[in-house]
């Protein structure tokens, strides 16, 4: 069975990557670059914590995009294939991420040197905020029936950042290096990563039951009212 996988995972690679959205990854991809190429346009390079504000905006927009990755609308359609939906989401995030690492690349290096933040802090940040997204849209693909989870995990995704804005420094996720509260703030993005990833690890896979209000007891099972005689 696991030697036939390899060759049906292989036919699926075509039609998964044609269903990726790469309308929305265009879209904030652009935006990112151009973004981040910004601060290479006044005749001053902007400073460090210039570099830092732009490189988290651009690593926002990238999550909206992230968040986009499950849309399906053939999703109940490729629900008959002998994989799981774990191995569909799976070929999905694999397919997208080497194109998502070089966009990031790409953002990085458009950036000045001497406004440009330690790649591996700012990329942290990036890929808890990718996750994030990510688990968003699990979440909404797991508990309904929509095809395209990602305008609402967009959404949602806005909402919390205007709340992380919102949060106070010592218990921010958007303090600066040199702050007081910098190796907290590492770690609150760490701690970040590592739940979003578990959320979307655990949500991913099909439920062995959708449990519905109002959802009538099958036959045979405790419960079942016996017809009238």
């Amino acid at each position: 069975m696991r030697r036939g996988r390899g060759p049906l995972l292989r036919a699926l690679v075509p039609p998964v990557w044609r269903t990726l959205p790469w309308r929305a990854a265009a879209v904030a991809g652009t935006g990112g670059l151009l973004l981040a190429g910004s601060t290479r346009l006044p005749e001053r390079v902007p400073d460090a914590d210039a570099g830092w504000a732009v490189l988290r905006l651009v690593a926002l927009l990238g999550a909206l995009a992230f968040g986009f990755l499950l849309d399906d609308p053939a999703r109940h359609t490729t629900a008959a294939t002998p994989v799981g939906r774990a191995v569909r989401a799976g070929l999905r995030a694999g397919l997208a991420l080497p194109v998502a690492a070089a966009w990031w690349t790409a953002a990085l290096f458009l950036v000045p040197g001497p406004a440009r933040p330690p790649a591996g802090p700012v990329t942290l940040e990036a890929a808890a905020m990718a996750t994030t997204a990510l688990a968003l849209a699990t979440t909404v693909i797991r508990c309904t029936d929509a095809t395209r989870p990602g305008r609402a995990t967009a959404v949602r995704l806005a909402l919390a950042a205007l709340a992380v804005a919102l949060v106070p420094d010592r218990w921010g996720l958007l303090n600066l290096p040199g702050d007081p509260w910098w190796t907290g703030t590492q770690q609150r993005w760490a701690s970040a990563l590592v739940l979003t990833a578990l959320l979307v690890g655990a949500g991913t896979p099909e439920p062995l039951r959708r449990w519905s209000p109002g959802r009538r007891p099958l036959a045979g099972r405790p419960g079942r009212t016996s017809p009238a005689r």
